[in-house]
């Protein structure tokens, strides 16, 4: 992912209350990501997808890799 990409979508996540961003005034700049309570209420649909992808996906991708 490049840095504009990232930053794109950290802008997008912040602009949809998900994340919230906290600059600190220091050199060199310094920047912190949290999640707010609306991104943190999506945590067990997350975790699902998690679960999903380690049961059905993880075993593809390994199973593709071993075949020459």
């Amino acid at each position: 992912m490049t840095h504009r990409i990232l930053t794109k979508q950290l802008h997008e996540l912040e602009s949809a209350g998900l994340i919230h961003r906290e600059v600190f005034p220091v050199v060199p700049p310094k920047v912190e990501y949290s999640l707010t309570e609306k991104g943190q209420s999506l945590k067990p649909i997350l975790l699902l997808l998690k679960s999903w992808g380690e049961e059905h996906a993880l075993p593809l991708l390994i199973s593709q890799k071993s075949t020459p």
